[in-house]
Parts: structure tokens; sequence; C-alpha cells
């Protein structure tokens, strides 16, 4: 019995290894596509400059992934991305402490919708998918120059969602 027990650590080792000897990194589908094109954001929410921050930060996403590469029109791009700016939503999520009245906090939500066309089959991979980023915005230093730092970050965490929307194929 003894023997045993020196032996269950190794053999648990062994398990844990061959169990996880056909994993793979990534989702393992294959995309339908290899260029992009990402046509140039719309904004209908009502937050300027939104459209600019998004359409730069999700050009820098989609350009980090090795997957696809992106292109300069769709007529030389597989596929088409569009992305519609929808929502701008601030919401209270703490107050001050001194005034109930005034917010300390808001979670600051950007929504958009986003299509993705097969520009060979002339078919849509998706239509109008919603996609949401939310981030908190703290108003010590005024609420307008809270939203205008928040903007940036708002934008990146969209256009991460937007890349995985468009390239993690469950």
């Amino acid at each position: 019995m003894p023997s045993l027990v020196k032996f269950l650590p190794i053999l648990a080792i062994a398990l844990l290894l061959t169990g996880c000897s056909h994993y793979h990194l990534g989702t393992g589908t294959k995309l339908s596509f290899r260029t992009l094109y990402i046509a140039p954001v719309e904004n209908k929410a009502p937050v300027p400059q939104a459209r600019e921050l998004v359409s730069t930060q999700l050009r820098e996403a989609f350009a980090r992934d090795p997957r696809v590469t992106l292109a300069d029109s769709p007529e030389t791009a597989d596929a088409t991305l569009t992305v519609v700016l929808t929502e701008y939503r601030r919401e209270v999520a703490s107050v001050r402490e001194g005034d109930t009245g005034l917010a300390r906090k808001f979670n600051l939500t950007l929504g958009a919708t986003a299509t993705l066309r097969d520009n060979r089959a002339a078919k849509n991979l998706f239509e109008k998918r919603l996609v949401s980023a939310v981030r908190e915005s703290f108003t010590d230093s005024g609420q307008v120059q809270s939203e205008y730092q928040t903007l940036p970050l708002l934008a990146d965490a969209l256009a991460d969602k937007l890349t995985h929307a468009a390239l993690d194929v469950w």
C-alpha cells in the first residue's frame, strides 16, 4: 500500500497531461474570410467624437489579430463589417457621501449594431448584432471631464467586443 501512495502524484500528473494533450488555443474553426473591410462607423448615438474613436480602435483591434488582413475597399475584401453606434447611456452607480442628490460614479454604456457581410457569397454572416460596452466614470474632477476621459476606454472595450463577435466563430 505505501508504494501505491508514492505513485499517486505521478499518476495524477500523467492523467492531467494526457487530458490536455489535444487542447488548442482559439476557436478551432476556420474563418470564412481572410480579408476584411471595416466601413466607417456611423454615429446615431448622442455622443460626439465617438465615431472617430471607435473607428480608430476598431481598426487597431483587427490589425492586431493575425487571422485577418484589413482591406482598403469593400471590392478587395472577402467580408465587410459595418458598425452603427446606437446608444449612449449613463446610470448612477454611486452617490456622493455628503449629498445623495449628486452622483459620484456613473456606469457609461456605449452600444452599437454590427453587420458582417460575406462579399463573395453576397450574404450576411450576421446582421444588426447588438454589442455594448460599459465603463465606470468617476465625477471627482467633473462629470464632463470624466466622461471625456472615459470615452476612449469605452471605444476600446467596444472594439474588442466587435472583434470577438466577428472573428470568434464557435
